[in-house]
């Protein structure tokens, strides 16, 4: 055999050697998300919006061709929750519609326009939108062993309506030491709305007047 080969053969064979310790001392210990689809974790109080994964992503029919969706982040806001008595929970979070996300640079841009003339209608939300706020009103245990629907006030561009959330607990964890310590609860919700209904009509039927809204609510105390 070339002393070349040979070598190279000796260099694969130390590395495998080498490495079946770690391999299996990982394998004896293998890492385990922290969180579950268990209410039994859950705990009173008062929880922060995790800000970082917690979002609502819209969506809206494009021509009649395709659905088109976005996303807003950096979602602030707080639930008060009693597992004992969840119909008793309360949530108020705060969307900044400025924070808008889509994949088109173009439609972002236009999302946000200013109106053309001053003192004029924007398009969709103008250049200083003010948050979008929904504020809870009652909260009704579904079917489910996890579900609830989740009535409340949202106020968009100016206008407050009613709307109903169907919120599913999604899981429930504590933290471990390295990760922070905190307890985080988990959720998701969806719903519709009609943009007309908050004085967004720009583009009917074109782009669709129902928007579609699902959100991923993640909660720290």
């Amino acid at each position: 055999m070339p002393v070349r080969k040979q070598k190279l053969l000796v260099g694969l064979a130390l590395v495998v050697a080498c490495g079946a310790p770690i391999v299996a001392q990982q394998g004896s210990q293998p890492m385990q998300k922290p969180g579950a689809l268990d209410p039994s974790r859950v705990s009173g109080g008062i929880y922060k919006v995790d800000h970082e994964h917690t979002m609502v992503r819209w969506q809206v029919d494009h021509l009649g061709v395709t659905p088109y969706f976005g996303t807003f982040g950096q979602i602030t806001g707080i639930l008060t929750l009693d597992p004992r008595r969840p119909e008793a929970a309360e949530v108020d979070i705060t969307i900044p519609i400025a924070k808008v996300t889509t994949a088109s640079t173009g439609l972002t841009a236009h999302l946000l326009k200013a109106p053309d003339k001053p003192g004029g209608k924007p398009d969709f939300f103008g250049s200083s939108p003010a948050d979008v706020r929904f504020v809870s009103t009652a909260v009704v245990r579904g079917s489910g062993p996890n579900a609830a629907s989740i009535t409340g006030n949202l106020t968009l561009n100016g206008v407050t309506r009613p709307i109903t959330l169907a919120a599913t607990f999604y899981g429930a964890a504590k933290m471990p030491p390295q990760m922070g310590g905190q307890e985080m609860i988990g959720f998701e919700a969806k719903t519709a709305i009609r943009r007309s209904n908050f004085g967004i009509s720009m583009g009917i039927p074109m782009v669709s007047d129902e928007v579609e809204l699902d959100v991923v609510a993640a909660f720290v105390k």
